[in-house]
């Protein structure tokens, strides 16, 4: 199974490089983040076409995501359905070839001490007790997406520059503890161990020719995942071009 992950930045937007990289890449799964649109106009019919199953939980403008798979994904989950009144729609979940896959997007965050970072760290808190409530570390699970943290000093360019933000705070980091702590590894990270391996460039101050990047779009996996990883990346050349995301794809391969 090949199974990937990327913030599109508006699937509308993004619709025609969305296609031809599926095309050329050909995952058996991806997670999107930030689609930007409604179900109703999310481009199921386009992607069925090239032979692609759509589950979404989108949302006007804002947030959005989708799971896109060769077999009709199951057991759709729309939310953390935790009886907490949050409009904004930051997961799916679903089950695939035996395993259970969500596509997660973390709130930003804005800036640090703001009301929008409290709900960032909440809101993790919050994936911890749905991961908590709804599987177990022996089972084959996988959260995928735009964590809008990087976890380690590795995975930042220059992270004595990023320290303060809401990206890479001591406090942001120490919010995915719980997760790991829980029974999930990041399997990048594994795989990557010395870092330097970035998946977000801000579109400002040449941030991507610069390499000035984060590695913030993680592949979490319980034992039974991880174990059969024999490749993970992260795809740079969907990053060049014309009106790219700012965020690449990441890759992971499992036997």
């Amino acid at each position: 199974m090949k199974l990937a992950s990327w913030n599109v930045n508006s699937v509308r937007a993004r619709q025609e490089r969305l296609c031809a990289w599926l095309a050329e890449r050909q995952p058996d799964v991806l997670c999107l983040q930030e689609t930007k649109v409604t179900d109703d106009d999310f481009p199921f019919t386009e992607l069925a076409r090239r032979g692609y199953v759509a589950v979404a939980h989108g949302q006007r403008t804002y947030n959005g995501v989708a799971i896109l798979a060769r077999e009709a994904p199951s057991e759709v989950q729309r939310g953390l359905e935790d009886g907490v009144d949050d409009p904004q729609h930051r997961l799916i979940a679903a089950r695939v070839g035996g395993v259970r896959v969500a596509s997660v997007y973390v709130p930003n965050g804005g800036e640090v001490d703001s009301d929008k970072y409290a709900y960032k760290l909440a809101w993790l808190a919050r994936l911890r007790a749905w991961v908590e409530r709804t599987a177990r570390p022996d089972e084959p699970l996988v959260l995928a997406g735009d964590f809008n943290v990087a976890p380690r000093p590795c995975d930042v360019a220059y992270p004595e520059a990023w320290e303060s933000s809401v990206l890479f705070h001591p406090t942001a980091r120490a919010a995915l503890e719980p997760l790991f702590a829980w029974g999930l590894a990041d399997v990048l990270a594994d795989k990557t161990p010395e870092g330097g391996v970035y998946s977000w460039w801000d579109y400002r101050q040449l941030a991507f020719p610069r390499g000035d990047g984060l590695r913030i779009d993680l592949v979490l996996a319980t034992a039974p995942v991880a174990s059969r990883c024999t490749r993970a990346w992260v795809d740079r050349d969907a990053r060049k071009g014309k009106l790219p995301s700012d965020h690449a794809p990441v890759i992971i391969e499992l036997s």
